[in-house]
Formats: C-alpha cells, structure tokens, sequence
C-alpha cells in the first residue's frame, strides 16, 4: 500500500493536488502514492479503497486551498459541515490513527482557523503546515518532497533525485581528476637512440623541427631556394627543406667533367 496518501477537496484547487501527486510519483514512485483520481483502478469500490489507503499509509496530505471550506454539497450547506464528506472522514481516520498530517497551503491560503473546523478535525489547526505557490511550483515540489523523504525512511530509501544526485556527486571528481592530469609528453633526454641523418620532430618537447646531420644545403624559411652543387661520385647529396613547405628548391646536378676536357 502507498505510504503518502493525497487528501483534497473537488471544487479547491484539484490542479494543485494533482502536480503534488504526479510530482511525488516520480520521485517516489506509483505504489508509493495514493490520489484518488489515478490509484483507483476501475470497477473497484472507492469508498473500501479510499478506507484501506488512508488507514495504512504513513503520510496524509491535505491540499487546502483558499475555498476549502467554503464548498457546498449538494444540500448548500458548506461540505466540510457533513459527517461523510469523504475529505473530512480522510483527514479524520489519519488524526486518529496517529498517521503523520501535512497541511499543504496552496496560494495565499492563510493558516487554518480551528473555528471553521468541526470538532473532529480541530487537530488539523495545530499541524505544522507546508505552502505550495503555483509560481514557485518547481521549488515548492521539491521542498515538500524532500521534507517527506527526511520523515518517512521508507521513501528516503527509493529517492530517486537523491540517488541521482549521489551519482552526480561521484562523477565531479572523476572529471576533475581527467582534467588535472598531467599530459604524458616524451622530451628529447627521454630519447636514447641517436637518429642519424634526415629530418625529425626532435626539439624540446618534440613540437618543433629537428635536422640531424644535414649531408647538403639546408632550407627553413620562405622563398625559392636554387642550388647548383657539385658532387663528386654517383650525386648522393640531398637537400632537405622544412618550415611550412611554401617554397621550392631548384637544383642542378652534374658529374665531375673528365681531366682530359681540362686541356682542350
């Protein structure tokens, strides 16, 4: 059976009571709400059901709104003046059962006066009540509902924004301590191979250009570069170029002219 038990009056502020109920289902969950209107299934009796629920629920809520004792039945006499009306005979089983009474005020509903109550319900005056504002519904909600969840263990336990806020909380220090880590970078004293001739990424922290043991000319900034060198034996010379790969390199290469020319 549900262990919060929705108690209002048709006809004062229904709207209010059914946000409480759905707001609280789905922090609590279905079985653990009881409002007439949804927890009723059809074809079932609803003065056994409204019996059964209020008697063994742990918490009654009574939504009162600035008519709720002002509606009429169908006599005209002020509803709350009969002994059936089921908001009062709801209100009064939970007082006498010792089962936990929330006044939920809704608007600019005043605190109960204990003069407009029958003899059975004075007791309702003397419980610590909670508001509910339909322009601070969101905040209001959420008081109410964590105010339940502190009283009632049984609700605490199956929280769900708690347990969602628990698996944020455990979350925040995970990204924290990734953001904090210290990027692994390999620098050049971390590198025992000695890289002979060609051209590396070997400066610093290894985010700069690096020339090993150049064997021709070497070209690092803008522009053209042209190179006429002479090479003795099959032109093994290389040219390297490096910085953005803007320019060209223009090179000529020939063989060593013959002795025998030298003489002509």
């Amino acid at each position: 059976m549900p262990d919060v038990f929705v108690n209002y009056r048709t006809g004062d502020e229904e709207s209010a009571a059914t946000m409480i109920a759905r707001e609280l289902t789905r922090r609590f969950g279905r079985a653990r709400v009881f409002f007439a209107s949804d927890s009723i299934e059809p074809g079932h009796r609803f003065p056994v059901e409204l019996t059964r629920a209020v008697e063994e629920c742990k918490a009654l809520l009574a939504v009162v709104g600035p008519r709720w004792a002002e509606v009429r039945g169908p006599d005209g006499r002020p509803a709350l003046d009969a002994e059936e009306d089921w908001t009062r005979r709801e209100i009064r089983t939970a007082l006498d059962r010792g089962i936990l009474v929330v006044p939920v005020l809704v608007g600019k509903t005043t605190r109960i006066d204990p003069v407009v109550l029958p003899e059975d319900l004075r007791e309702l005056a003397d419980c610590q009540y909670r508001r509910f504002d339909h322009r601070n519904a969101q905040s209001d909600l959420t008081a109410l509902g964590d105010a339940l969840a502190r009283l009632l263990p049984e609700l605490g336990a199956v929280d769900r924004d708690a347990r969602a806020a628990r698996e944020r909380s455990e979350v925040r220090p995970r990204k924290k301590r990734s953001r904090n880590a210290e990027p692994t970078r390999m620098r050049t004293r971390d590198v025992d191979q000695r890289v002979r001739g060609g051209v590396g990424n070997l400066n610093g922290d290894l985010s700069g250009t690096f020339v090993n043991e150049p064997q021709g000319p070497v070209h690092t900034g803008r522009g053209h570069q042209y190179n006429a060198p002479h090479f003795e034996g099959e032109n093994t010379g290389v040219q390297y170029t490096a910085g953005d790969n803007s320019s060209t390199v223009h090179q000529r290469f020939e063989r060593e002219r013959r002795r025998a020319d030298d003489g002509r």
